[in-house]
């Protein structure tokens, strides 16, 4: 017996010695285990020109930045993602894997070595800059904006000319920034000279009114005059593509209307921000529309912490929801989206238990969501005008709708997507 516990003892001592031996992982390098996560999650808005604060393409530009690397991915601040992981699940969903984490954490553990250059993976092809791929039509604003050094500047509008002779789907579209140091956000709308600004068909908005009479006249010219919101840009958002099989339409002789937030950083500079398209080379099955489910008559308290502002859209037909885009500003606090469907069955879509204005971002659905005529999108917002909200620019002062950072907004943006009647309209051998 004793021989027998004597060579099982040996065996096993073999066995660790042997495991010991033989390391199960090799310390991770930049070339080998990191640039191909920092390809796939970060360079979108980690490369020269874009909205990070330093690029990640590279081991020289990376690795200054370690220190602070570790922490935002240890923390799951970067890559930038407000969703509850709990509800919902999306197709662009930024989130590191945690074994994506660990590696990182082990290399920056290690020393954060650069590896052999033969390890590296191609770099992620951005041509000209462009996320989308080489854009197929690009619209830049009409002329050069002079961005003063200090200041509040109301928001600015330009109106472009598409020039289009003939009916166009878009399947992916990108802001381009001129100077992002000045921009808080950029939207373009689609507006028609011929009929004006309308909502799109499908869903009839419930709250949607703004405040009457704007401060500024010619503010309110403006409100009167933007159209359907095509694309925005905001601090964390990213291009837009549509599923395949889907598009947006630019009708023939539409106009677009390019909204600027600029904000003043101290020096005087320059702005010409511009908009590129991808289009379809046939026509959708399904028109993809964006309306925004807001309420604008509400007042928020002073010193008020846990305020709440609800808003409400119905669909006027059988539809498909593709993403939702929550917005408010720096006292935005949480914000969710709903779905209620007529027989009275309720559905959260999306929440965010911890709105950030410095991260927007829109949420695709990564199985879009079938609703049935009737449904209703019910968005609920709450607005920290406390003390206890560092952002807060001044908690003794109501607060109502308004563009500037210091007052409010309160719109669920909702992307959803209806059978192309143009191209039922065509097959039938019917005028569109």
């Amino acid at each position: 017996m004793k021989r027998l516990i004597l060579t099982a003892s040996l065996l096993l001592t073999f066995a660790s010695v042997a495991f010991a031996a033989s390391p199960t992982s090799t310390t991770p390098t930049f070339s080998k285990d990191i640039a191909p996560i920092f390809y796939k999650n970060c360079v979108d808005c980690h490369r020269p020109g874009e909205a990070a604060p330093m690029s990640l393409l590279d081991y020289k530009s990376a690795r200054p930045w370690i220190k602070s690397i570790r922490e935002k991915v240890s923390e799951r601040v970067m890559p930038p993602w407000q969703a509850d992981p709990h509800v919902g699940k999306f197709s662009n969903d930024r989130r590191l894997q945690q074994k994506d984490i660990d590696t990182i954490v082990a290399w920056i553990d290690a020393g954060a070595k650069e590896g052999d250059a033969k390890d590296l993976p191609k770099q992620p092809d951005y041509p000209d800059g462009w996320s989308i791929g080489k854009p197929d039509a690009v619209f830049s604003m009409p002329e050069t904006f002079n961005v003063p050094a200090e200041g509040v500047v109301e928001y600015q509008h330009w109106t472009v000319p598409s020039n289009f002779t003939e009916d166009k789907w878009v399947t992916a579209a990108e802001i381009k920034m001129g100077n992002r140091a000045v921009i808080h956000h950029a939207i373009v709308f689609i507006y028609d000279p011929k009929t004006g600004p309308s909502l799109p068909d499908g869903l009839r908005t419930n709250l949607g009114r703004l405040p009457q009479a704007p401060r500024d006249p010619s503010r309110a010219r403006v409100q009167q005059k933007l159209g359907s919101l095509l694309i925005g840009s905001g601090p964390g958002d990213q291009a837009m593509f549509m599923k395949p099989g889907h598009g947006m339409l630019i009708k023939a002789g539409m106009e677009f209307i390019f909204q600027l937030h600029y904000t003043p950083n101290g020096h005087a500079t320059t702005d010409r921000t511009r908009v590129g398209f991808r289009f379809a080379t046939e026509p959708p099955k399904f028109e993809d529309r964006n309306v925004g489910v807001l309420n604008g008559r509400f007042t928020i308290p002073a010193n008020e912490a846990n305020y709440m502002v609800e808003s409400s859209a119905t669909f006027t037909e059988d539809a498909t929801v593709m993403s939702l885009f929550p917005h408010m500003h720096v006292r935005g606090k949480s914000f969710e989206f709903r779905l209620v469907t007529p027989d009275g069955r309720s559905q959260i879509l999306l929440e965010v238990p911890k709105y950030d204005f410095n991260w927007q971002a829109g949420y695709n659905l990564a199985e879009p969501l079938l609703v049935p005529k009737g449904s209703r999108i019910e968005c609920t917002a709450y607005f920290d005008n406390s003390k206890g909200n560092k952002f807060n620019p001044d908690p003794s002062k109501d607060v109502t709708w308004g563009d500037q950072t210091w007052e409010e907004m309160m719109i669920g943006f909702t992307t959803f997507a209806l059978p192309n009647r143009h191209l039922a309209a065509t097959m039938e051998g019917g005028n569109r």
